[in-house]
């Protein structure tokens, strides 16, 4: 697949939306069809050349009450259906997911930046989230509890209603996905709000939701707009009875506040700062290649970035030097080539974010051990290209050993024994992720249990599953989207009693 150019481009979204959406037509997606929103017009940029691929409206209030009465009625065909019925129309979902996989592996790279060979791998993870929950619809039960009295009392997991969910620009399909299934498996509907930035192929599965045999038309509905309107008026209406937002602390923060002066609880997977820890006992060419993942993986725009690595002392020189010639050979370039590795940051405001925090680093004394800035070929291409870049002798109260970048940038810190490497990793307000490199297994599980996240690897890092829990401690928000956990975010428990005596004990009253 050769770069399209600027004209290419635009023509083949339009061509990607015209199978993928009714009518082609950019809005948003409630009960199978698309609404034209009402607000102010927004325009769809190509990351890979700075060139404007499409225009929308915000959806706005009105098609926000549109979307929520069709979750109502969606909510309730979905809870007269049997449990096995929902699973079966769960798989159909996943079937349709596949079936069209590469357009939409295609449709995101070209309209968020992500390499194909990226996106391919996550439009099949989206299938495997749809097929694994489909199989949870009709084990999802409760339990009976042996109470000390003549009663059977027994629990029950019940939907919430309609759940507001927002996701964000780095993978846009794969957090649809990621939210969607349990929630719906649980016996929620859906109202997603996407990025404005990436809401594509979110609406693409809107539609494919719709159009599976057996599921309610109302039962996933799909936003096209903004955060501060469309998101607003979605969290805020009287119907939302849950709230999830994956992105960053500080709109997390904003979003739970404004959930609950409606008494609405939230789940938040929110940002991370995450130690990526190398041992001198470590196979270090596994480690030097654990790394690069860690961090360069999907332009380093990942909440579980391992950006804070970690090396003993002993090998920081070396592993440091080979790390930065390993980081100048990775392939960087046109998202829609297969050969290439790392594609464009997502948005012009993100790629002079990650550029000044770099630049700050480097005028505080930091040196610049590979990268920092736009590879010499890509200048002229117009795009949002950013080199793997790292970022040696800073200490750990450094703004960037600190804080999110959300870029290809790795910040390196010595350590001198195993102490000193848990007090570095958990001195950061986040909890998302970590990882360790080492030869002594009894280590890695005392550093997998001393260090505050909700996921930690072995000799391994951004290893992740449906079926294994997923989400953050302190900073990096609270409760879980994956896994059987997810399925207790989405649902509340109810404990029923019946009495059972034939001649129960009157604790009150008169019988008159």
């Amino acid at each position: 697949m050769s770069a399209p150019t600027r004209s290419d481009a635009a023509a083949r979204v339009a061509d990607l939306l015209a199978d993928l959406l009714p009518g082609g037509r950019i809005g948003s997606v409630v009960a199978g069809e698309v609404l034209a929103g009402t607000g102010d017009a927004l325009a769809l940029v190509n990351p890979a050349d700075g060139g404007v691929l499409a225009h929308f409206a915000d959806a706005g209030p009105s098609v926000v009450e549109a979307a929520m009465a069709a979750a109502r009625e969606g909510q309730r065909a979905w809870g007269a259906m049997s449990a096995a019925a929902r699973g079966r129309a769960m798989w159909a979902v996943a079937a349709l997911v596949r079936r069209h996989a590469e357009a939409l592996a295609e449709l995101e790279t070209l309209s968020a930046g992500k390499p194909i060979r990226d996106t391919r791998g996550e439009v099949a993870k989206v299938a495997e989230m749809f097929e694994y929950y489909a199989g949870w619809c009709d084990k999802l039960h409760g339990e009976v509890i042996p109470v000390p009295t003549s009663h059977l009392n027994y629990t029950r997991h019940e939907p919430y209603g309609t759940v507001v969910q927002i996701t964000p620009w780095n993978a846009p399909i794969f957090t649809a996905g990621w939210q969607i299934a349990p929630a719906i498996c649980a016996g929620n509907a859906v109202v997603l709000k996407p990025s404005e930035l990436t809401p594509l192929t979110s609406l693409a599965l809107g539609v494919l939701c719709a159009k599976a045999e057996g599921m309610p038309r109302g039962l996933v509905s799909v936003l096209a707009g903004a955060g501060p309107t469309t998101g607003a008026a979605a969290v805020a209406h009287a119907d939302t009875r849950l709230v999830v937002f994956v992105g960053s602390a500080e709109a997390g923060a904003q979003i739970a506040a404004a959930a609950a002066r409606n008494i609405v609880p939230s789940v938040l997977e929110l940002g991370g700062k995450s130690a990526n820890i190398v041992f001198a006992d470590a196979d270090l060419g596994r480690a030097l290649l654990g790394a690069q993942a860690a961090i360069f993986g999907g332009a380093g725009q990942s909440c579980v970035a391992g950006s804070r690595l970690l090396v003993h002392r002993s090998v920081h020189a070396d592993f440091v030097a080979r790390l930065a010639h390993a980081a100048g050979r990775i392939p960087v370039g046109a998202p829609t080539n297969p050969a290439t590795q790392i594609g464009p940051i997502n948005n012009r405001r993100q790629r002079d974010k990650i550029a000044g925090m770099v630049e700050a680093a480097a005028a505080a004394g930091a040196r610049i051990a590979a990268g920092g800035a736009c590879p010499d070929a890509l200048r002229e291409t117009g795009g949002f290209y950013y080199g793997p870049t790292i970022v040696d002798g800073v200490g750990p109260e450094a703004d960037i050993a600190r804080e999110e970048v959300f870029g290809p940038v790795l910040t390196v810190l010595p350590f001198d024994d195993e102490d000193e490497a848990v007090a570095l990793a958990n001195a950061t307000p986040y909890g998302l992720a970590g990882g360790v490199w080492t030869g002594d297994i009894g280590r890695g599980h005392r550093v997998a249990a001393a260090v505050r996240a909700g996921t930690f690897w072995v000799n391994g890092y951004k290893t992740i599953n449906v079926a294994s829990p997923f989400g953050g401690f302190g900073r990096s928000g609270f409760g879980r989207s994956s896994g059987r956990e997810a399925l207790m975010a989405y649902t509340q428990t109810k404990s029923v009693w019946v009495e059972t005596a034939a001649h129960p004990a009157v604790a009150f009253g008169y019988v008159g």
